[in-house]
């Protein structure tokens, strides 16, 4: 990871002192869906949390959505999945889905929220989707290596979205959904 994709926003370019404030914002909210649950996260809470004006927090994001599809890409930018380079074609796919559908589940207030918020409709947070999915898919895509085909990357996103959506509506946790999306990618990779 470049050194400078710390300062990259989805509204602007920020310098080391409004990098550091986004940080904090960031962490803040997470400590506040530990504490309040997804009902009583707010961006004046966060702010609050965080030790600065809510019209500052409300400079960096745009809604609390767009805050918690934040701290989920931040997440998954920074986040290295064990074993996406070893064993089998099947292996690796499988350990990247795994890795990307576990890495908020033993935070069920933030799983809960970041579900939410990548549905929700802010302009933002549609930004941060598209980020989200093309880090999924270059990650699916190295994972296949020479057998990644378009179609089954396709397959398998959908797999990865609609196992998360159902976590998100109650159906299951996000454990179980990592196993559902593994069968289902072991059934795609036959």
């Amino acid at each position: 990871m470049s050194s400078d994709v710390r300062f990259e926003s989805t509204r602007r370019r920020l310098n080391g002192q409004q990098a550091e404030t986004v940080d904090r914002l960031t962490s803040a909210a997470v400590e506040v869906l530990r504490e309040k649950g997804p009902g009583g996260l707010a961006v004046r809470a966060v702010a609050a949390k965080a030790g600065v004006a809510p019209a500052t927090a409300y400079t960096y994001f745009s809604s609390k959505g767009h805050l918690i599809a934040e701290v989920f890409w931040r997440r998954l930018r920074d986040h290295v999945t064990e074993g996406a380079s070893a064993g089998t074609t099947v292996d690796r796919v499988v350990a990247v889905l795994r890795d990307v559908a576990l890495l908020v589940a033993d935070e069920p207030e933030l799983s809960s929220a970041v579900t939410a918020a990548l549905l929700g409709d802010d302009p933002e947070v549609s930004h941060l989707r598209i980020r989200i999915g093309a880090d999924i898919r270059r990650r699916l895509t190295a994972a296949l290596g020479d057998e990644a085909d378009d179609e089954v990357i396709g397959a398998l996103e959908m797999v990865y979205a609609g196992a998360l959506v159902r976590a998100g509506m109650g159906y299951g946790s996000y454990s179980d959904m990592a196993d559902a999306i593994e069968s289902a990618a072991r059934l795609i990779l036959r």
